[in-house]
């Protein structure tokens, strides 16, 4: 298999915030005596099957996450590429993964696996708890081995243990094929059933194998998420299952969160999961309207109503007749209109300003707030009674800092959205600059976040290459990352911050240029090849800056990337 040095390096651990990321993946590290103890409680509560089924899944999605990113780590190379996942098994401590046969071929659509596991932590836990088994017990690891080739072939594919240390043989042994490739792939695919539990738990009858894994684009139920909508941090999904909950309601929802946070998309999102979604979305900043005027704004003026009021105008009330009205900034009302909105509320009727007629209106309410309205109630500044009216259905949209699982989607967002506005040929983004954007605090929250991408979009070099940290921190604003540790290729936990220099080529036994010429002729490795593995290699190592690839091999950028091109024809 490929050196592990490129995944290892991904590995981060940041005591600092109390969290442990691999690449732009968050991990947790738990004792082996605590899997223990939940495969003892689950077996125990709910059965075998059930049991077997829960850790399947759970083993299903964690290899859906890690094939998301092989391609980006090793590009170029299929197979190359697809070693990332046995790598990363092992790197996350779960099993030493040896290759016995593998066949890889993505537009075939062939794919067979064979594969010893060695030290497998999830049959110590297993036996630990109840001894040889007369069944094989790699539950987790095998949903991991089906949600990775699964993902990284781009169709169903399904891996079985067929040797197993915890049912008393000699190591376990795995082989994996497209599902359609099976005999009986029914027995295995239940187990893969996102509502598997109550199949396996009542017995009722299997349903058809859906879609399996989880989809930041998609709501908690599967149905597609509104467009704008992107996250898949827990407080991200805590706020969208709330907005699921009221979207077909006609209560007032007040959106509570940080400057940045998105309570404006939430709003509009909530607006078109709702029974109303056919009529008008009015949205209006109430802290950018003048005090004088934001009256007019709301309910509407009659013609001479004051000077200047030179034809009547229905206000937001009004053309919001129908669907939703978003006050963002609510706070900022001054208390007649605070008194005034209420009685809409109330009422269900507004006055225009100058006017003596009473109109009806059928409008939901939407607010917003980065204040602390019960601060302003003690102040006097923001009406008791009308917060209790807007207060009906609190959501409150926790800050980035605090869902830095949510960063790296947003930013393929954001990057989505920004390269075909300006119609720039920018490709992705460097680990080190995902690294950095991870551990920045975002004051500005995702607004802050999406300007950083527009602006590194435009700055990037028009040519194919990745986003880099100077194009993200053009402005001076970057902040000292915090401590963070890495692995060093002896396994050792090292200050990321200073990371240690490559070893020399003398340290690494190659002081002699005959050593490295005799072992490449030994070998009998084409010339043209070896230079295709050398330049492969730079461009891994740079995160496919071609830039700094070429400083790497001395070449400029022009002659690297005509080789690179050439050897990838």
């Amino acid at each position: 298999m490929p050196d592990l040095a490129d995944l290892s390096a991904r590995l981060r651990f940041c005591p600092g915030d109390g969290r442990i990321w691999l690449g732009d993946h968050r991990m947790l590290m738990v004792h082996l005596a605590a899997l223990v103890e939940l495969r003892r409680e689950l077996v125990g509560a709910l059965g075998a099957e059930a049991a077997r089924g829960l850790f399947t899944r759970m083993g299903y999605a964690s290899g859906c996450k890690d094939a998301e990113v092989a391609r980006q780590i090793r590009p170029g190379s299929e197979m190359s590429a697809f070693y990332v996942g046995p790598q990363m098994h092992g790197l996350e401590g779960m099993v030493h993964v040896e290759p016995v046969r593998l066949e890889v071929d993505i537009a075939a659509g062939r794919h067979y696996g064979e594969f010893i596991w060695h030290s497998s932590a999830e049959v110590d836990a297993h036996m630990a708890a109840f001894g040889v088994s007369a069944e094989p017990v790699c539950w987790m690891q095998i949903g991991y081995a089906s949600g990775y080739t699964s993902i990284f072939m781009g169709q169903p594919i399904l891996y079985r243990e067929v040797e197993c240390r915890g049912a008393g043989g000699k190591h376990c042994r795995i082989i994996g094929k497209p599902v359609h490739e099976w005999d009986d792939p029914n027995g295995d695919l239940v187990y893969l059933q996102r509502d598997g539990l109550a199949t396996l738990i009542r017995g009722v009858p299997a349903p058809r194998l859906s879609t399996l894994g989880t989809d930041p684009a998609r709501g908690t139920g599967g149905e597609p998420r509104p467009p704008g909508l992107v996250g898949v941090s827990s407080g991200f999904l805590a706020a969208y299952h709330l907005l699921e909950k009221v979207a077909r309601t006609n209560a007032s929802v007040l959106f509570l969160g940080e400057t940045g946070v998105g309570k404006e998309m939430f709003a509009r999102s909530l607006h078109g999961m709702s029974n109303r979604a056919g009529g008008p979305f009015i949205a209006i900043n109430c802290a950018a309207i003048p005090d004088n005027l934001i009256e007019a704004e709301l309910f509407g003026v009659e013609r001479g109503a004051y000077t200047g009021a030179t034809q009547t105008r229905p206000g937001r009330f009004e053309r919001a007749h129908g669907g939703t009205i978003f006050l963002d900034e609510v706070g900022t009302l001054n208390l007649a209109a605070q008194g005034k909105l209420l009685r809409v509320l109330q009422e269900r009727e507004v006055e225009r300003v100058g006017g003596t007629e009473t109109r009806r209106v059928d409008v939901r309410v939407i607010a917003a707030t980065n204040v602390n309205l019960r601060d302003d109630i003690k102040r006097g500044a923001f009406r008791e009674d009308l917060f209790f009216r807007l207060n009906v259905f609190p959501v409150r949209i926790p800050p980035l800092r605090e869902r830095k699982e949510d960063i790296a989607p947003l930013v393929r967002h954001f990057l989505l959205k920004y390269t075909d506005r300006h119609g720039r040929a920018v490709q992705g983004i460097t680990d080190r600059a995902m690294r950095r954007l991870v551990d920045y605090e975002f004051p500005g929250n995702v607004r802050e976040l999406e300007n950083m991408i527009e602006r590194a979009v435009i700055l990037a070099p028009d040519d194919g290459s990745a986003i880099d940290i100077g194009h993200l921190f053009a402005c001076g604003d970057e902040v000292e990352a915090p401590f963070f540790g890495v692995v060093d290729p002896s396994g050792a936990l090292v200050d990321g911050r200073d990371p240690p220099a490559p070893a020399t080529p003398s340290a690494a036994g190659l002081d002699d240029p005959g050593h490295v010429v005799d072992a490449i002729l030994l070998r009998e490795i084409p010339l043209d090849e070896l230079e295709n593995r050398i330049i492969e290699t730079a461009v891994s190592r740079a995160d496919g800056n071609l830039a700094e690839a070429a400083r790497m091999l001395g070449l400029s950028r022009a002659q690297l990337a005509y080789r690179y091109r050439k050897g990838r024809e």
